[in-house]
């Protein structure tokens, strides 16, 4: 008896907003690769609510890249569509729950994905988008601060007067090398602290500190796979953002589906996983 109640409370616990932290599984490059044809899998499923998602998120970057050019805030074209894909994770909310419920084998519509997608505003989804823009706006605002210092003759007055100053002239080439090193820097923080926080906040009643600490120790167990994931997200998306931000419609849909398979895979269901006190636990 005392058994089958200590077996209950840690379940519980699992998935308690208290701060535990699961179990977390070894990742293979087959994972990534069984992962990436169950996204895909999904993305066939249901490929007009799928797509829609991914035309949503093109359109938005469009309408920012115009905002831009309206205001003439030439400079922050190329490191806004640059940066674009670090938001990429909390626009694929919706996906995530795509997924999860075909993966039970679930029947849903329009509305049941919407609604989810509306109640995570008030759970802690909220917190987590906090962090990914505050990042990206970190992002945009380290550009301004280097062009300030090392291209402070240059002249930004258009597009082509940007682009000559910037891959023409040995300042430009000094920007672009801090500018790569600083953002790659960033983005593995973002990269580390998103790529599993976000499908297991939606999976899981947790806080959106001990998911963010869940991804992070996926990434830490797991580098080498991870780093691989990661690139393959970032190539995959950059070139995406090439026709026109069109790509997305297909790209982001598929990595959307793929993140949440990945997610399965790299965190032990919580029946299954072993409760380790968070870090923070306590505070």
């Amino acid at each position: 008896m005392t058994s089958d109640t200590t077996e209950s409370a840690t379940s519980n616990n699992l998935t308690s907003p208290n701060g535990d932290v699961p179990k977390i599984n070894t990742v293979t490059a087959q994972d990534i690769t069984a992962s990436l044809k169950a996204g895909f899998s999904d993305f066939l499923a249901r490929p007009v609510m799928s797509g829609f998602f991914g035309l949503f998120y093109a359109l938005f970057g469009i309408a920012f890249v115009w905002i831009l050019a309206w205001f003439g805030e030439i400079w922050m074209i190329i490191p806004a569509v640059v940066g674009f894909p670090l938001v990429a994770p909390f626009a694929a909310a919706g996906l995530y729950e795509m997924s999860r419920r075909l993966q039970k084998d679930e029947r849903f519509g329009w509305s049941d994905i919407l609604t989810v997608m509306a109640s995570q505003s008030r759970r802690e989804m909220g917190w987590m988008a906090f962090v990914t823009l505050f990042i990206f706006w970190v992002w945009i605002y380290q550009v301004r601060l280097w062009l300030a210092l090392i291209l402070q003759n240059a002249s930004f007055s258009n597009l082509d007067g940007f682009l000559n100053a910037i891959f023409f002239t040995p300042e430009g080439w000094t920007f672009l090398a801090i500018g790569t090193g600083v953002g790659a820097l960033l983005s593995a923080v973002l990269f580390s602290v998103t790529v599993i926080a976000m499908p297991m906040l939606l999976d899981r009643e947790t806080n959106f500190v001990s998911a963010m600490i869940t991804s992070v120790r996926v990434v830490k167990e797991n580098p080498v796979v991870m780093l691989g994931w990661a690139a393959i997200i970032s190539v995959t998306m950059l070139v995406s953002l090439v026709p026109a931000f069109l790509g997305l419609i297909f790209t982001l849909p598929i990595l959307g589906h793929t993140t949440w398979h990945l997610y399965q895979r790299a965190v032990a269901p919580a029946e299954e996983g072993s409760v380790q006190p968070s870090p923070l636990a306590g505070i």
